[in-house]
């Protein structure tokens, strides 16, 4: 990749930040929130950023991403004293979803509160007038998602041909959103002068390619370790019925040490549903997703890190983005399609180089999710002797996931292990209203044991319930003797 390479070597990296040439309302911001050692991102991307280059950081979520931009911008701004003009920004900074715009907003208002400077919010999913009033009284800098700034920029609200630095926060997560064609738009109508910071969590192939042509002899900073943070985190897989996907959850919920737990589901549907549920079995849950209003996203969020519910139960919109330290529990309700975002979601409870737990749920159709994940962290997930099925005879076969034909003895055979595990016997037909057969009972610590408490038994749940044949909606019962009607 083009560009400096910026080598991790102790020796050089900045003790404090009194080191570091900032003007004395930047220093007292950072004094103020106690801030004496630079991370290492910080310490390696500030000085670069205050010399004017292009930076391509990429740091472990938790580790002061934010700050490693927002103090050199902070300092860039504040020594020319100039005033805002309206509708044109100095600098932008692109999020990809609406929770990480806000918190990057924070993090400018928190360490340039002894600034005078203007700064804007725009994104979606809240009535544009007030964004349009900030940008129409002036901003210096402007943090956004790309939706919304489109729309405004569309309307004349806001042109970027004054604009001076240039900030993607979350660039592979931009890019796996989809955000590709937006931020090639929004890009087009940036000056050929400018400064450009590109940081993310990990550095995939297309994110290389996209800072080859848009950076200009950058520095490259790479404070990832070789291996992926999730060594770190206490990671555990239980194979599970899909029908008792919900009753092993209320039993890890319900356990000791179980502090604050963020699930993970694969549809808004599901979220929802689980939300319900966990209410209904008296655990104080709350649901994030796309189709939730900001506010009501902001409300969960804010219930969530002030502890006044133990839950939140997300889509992957909110595997970034949130910053809320001391999750104790990662629970994957559903496996990601994406394998990448495995390593997003169970990153929540490994803050920092904190140490969390992390328990993924495998049913019979999500082998070639869990195969995917495997392959990308370079390791197997460590079965839970205690509360998983064993693993299915299919998942050690090594047989090829593509193949449809013995989808339905593959299932079946997956349906009679749960049953083996449990002792448990089918009566009757199962309707749906019916749980299956329960899991194993487990009196004993996870065997990796730290903070993840006793989880309680798991129990079937009744008899079977009668089934009725269904009728499609909409449809009379057709009466007797009654012939079919003729459609053409």
């Amino acid at each position: 990749m083009p560009g400096e390479k910026v080598t991790q070597i102790e020796e050089n990296l900045l003790k404090t930040f009194q080191e570091i040439d900032l003007i004395a309302p930047v220093q007292r911001a950072l004094a103020d929130e106690k801030y004496e050692t630079p991370t290492p991102i910080q310490a390696q991307t500030i000085p670069a950023t205050m010399q004017g280059r292009d930076v391509l950081g990429c740091a472990q979520t938790g580790t002061g991403k934010t700050a490693a931009f927002a103090v050199p911008i902070l300092n860039q701004l504040g020594q020319g004293n100039r005033k805002s003009t309206p509708k044109r920004p100095l600098v932008l900074a692109l999020a990809p979803t609406r929770e990480l715009a806000i918190q990057i907003g924070a993090s400018f208002a928190v360490y340039g509160r002894h600034l005078k400077l203007r700064q804007a919010l725009v994104y979606g999913g809240v009535n544009q007038g007030k964004q349009v009033r900030a940008m129409n009284r002036g901003a210096h800098i402007l943090v956004a998602t790309p939706g919304r700034l489109l729309d405004l920029m569309n309307q004349g609200h806001i042109k970027l041909d004054q604009l001076e630095m240039f900030v993607l926060d979350e660039a592979d997560r931009m890019l796996d959103m989809g955000f590709l064609p937006d931020l090639k738009r929004i890009i087009s109508h940036l000056p050929e002068k400018r400064q450009s910071l590109f940081f993310s969590a990990t550095l995939p192939p297309s994110i290389i390619k996209l800072s080859q042509s848009l950076l200009h002899k950058p520095v490259s900073v790479n404070v990832t370790p070789e291996t992926t943070s999730v060594e770190r985190i206490e990671q555990r897989l239980l194979y599970v019925d899909r029908a008792e996907k919900k009753t092993l959850l209320k039993s890890i919920l319900t356990s000791e040490g179980v502090d604050r737990a963020l699930v993970f589901t694969k549809t808004k549907r599901t979220a929802n549903l689980l939300e319900k549920q966990l209410l209904k079995d008296g655990i104080a849950a709350t649901a994030i997703h796309g189709d939730k209003s900001q506010n009501a996203r902001q409300r969960a969020l804010e219930a969530f890190r002030r502890k006044q519910v133990k839950v939140l139960v997300a889509t992957d919109v909110a595997a970034r983005g949130i910053d809320i330290d001391n999750i104790t529990h990662v629970v994957n309700f559903d496996l990601p399609i994406e394998p990448e975002n495995y390593v997003h979601r169970i990153g929540r409870t490994g803050r920092a180089g904190a140490e969390g737990i992390a328990l993924s749920f495998c049913c019979g159709d999500e082998r070639r999710e869990l195969r995917s994940i495997e392959r990308l962290i370079g390791q197997k997930v460590p079965i839970d002797p205690e509360l998983s099925l064993p693993e299915p005879a299919e998942f050690k076969s090594g047989g090829s996931s593509h193949r449809r034909r013995d989808a339905g003895s593959k299932r079946s055979k997956f349906k009679r292990s749960a049953s083996k595990r449990s002792g448990a016997k089918n009566s009757g037909p199962k309707g749906p209203g019916a749980k299956g057969s329960g899991a194993k009972s487990s009196g004993a610590k996870s065997s990796g044991g730290k903070g993840a408490g006793k989880y309680r038994k798991v129990e079937a749940a009744g008899g079977p319930s009668a089934s009725k044949p269904k009728r499609r909606p909409g449809r009379k019962p057709k009466k007797a003797g009654q012939r079919p009607a003729h459609t053409a």
